[in-house]
């Protein structure tokens, strides 16, 4: 796809933005970071929430590339291009995966095409999450995806940026009843914490960009409705499958989290 057209406007912040500096990288604005200052500054140790929920995401395209046959990914709402992406990970390990990614923000379309441009096996595009028949019906995925075989839909730190009235459980209901038996679905959310510093970033988010509903677990469980939870269910991100010594998801003793790490979790589900 060609990039003409595609205007960025450096003076309204974006989500995918601001989570490219609160991540530590460098396509971002004064405007971006201005809101991302708000986050290290007035409630310090929020940046974790964006380095656990990453870390998830990795380690679930690495189970799933190693432990399943499924080598076709669609990646919605990703956000700009950064250290082990998806399709880097998982190409890293089959390198035949397939990789579709999907954003609204156009810096994210101009760098994550010129980022894949080299890559055949991965496309980048432009639709709005909460549409996924256009997702579905798009050109490039139809052109990359096989929808007779299991797909991952990756559904990483996006549902919680839409908002109730949009009905998220709806976008997972439809890409459910697109893929076949053995398709993998993640899913990583803010999760509802009865304390001021949930209450705060909640705050931020919504009169920043308007949306951002945290859910609580049962909630968050709901969206996978009609899906096997795999274990160890839905947790906290930084405990989802981690291998650090004393932070295995299984393991008997598990670190104490912060307030922090405890806002974000994640889990991995199954089509039957």
């Amino acid at each position: 796809m060609r990039d003409e057209g595609i205007s960025i406007d450096s003076t309204k912040p974006s989500i995918a933005r601001v989570y490219d500096y609160l991540l530590g990288g460098k396509d971002n604005y004064a405007v971006d970071r201005a809101i991302g200052d708000v986050f290290i500054r007035d409630l310090p140790g929020s940046v974790a929430i964006a380095f656990a929920n990453r870390a998830a995401l990795t380690r679930a395209v690495t189970e799933i590339v190693t432990t399943t046959g499924v080598r076709q990914f669609i990646d919605l709402g990703s956000g700009l291009p950064t250290a082990d992406n998806v399709h880097q990970v998982a190409q890293r390990h089959a390198p035949e995966s397939r990789v579709v990614y999907v954003d609204t923000d156009p810096q994210v379309l101009v760098h994550g095409r010129a980022l894949l441009e080299e890559n055949d096996r991965t496309r980048v595009v432009a639709a709005d999450v909460r549409e996924p028949e256009a997702v579905h019906h798009h050109p490039e995925t139809r052109e990359l995806i096989d929808f007779e075989r299991p797909v991952a839909v990756m559904l990483s730190a996006i549902l919680h940026h839409v908002n109730d009235e949009e009905d998220p459980a709806r976008i997972v209901r439809y890409w459910r009843d697109q893929v076949p038996s053995g398709s993998h679905f993640f899913v990583s959310h803010f999760r509802s914490g009865d304390n001021d510093q949930t209450r705060e970033a909640e705050k931020v988010l919504q009169q920043t960009f308007g949306r951002g509903r945290w859910r609580t677990d049962e909630e968050i469980e709901g969206l996978l409705d009609g899906l096997e939870i795999l274990e160890p269910g839905i947790v906290p991100a930084s405990l989802w499958r981690a291998e650090a010594p004393g932070n295995h998801w299984n393991s008997g003793s598990p670190r104490e989290l912060t307030v922090w790490e405890h806002l974000i979790t994640a889990g991995l589900a199954r089509k039957p």
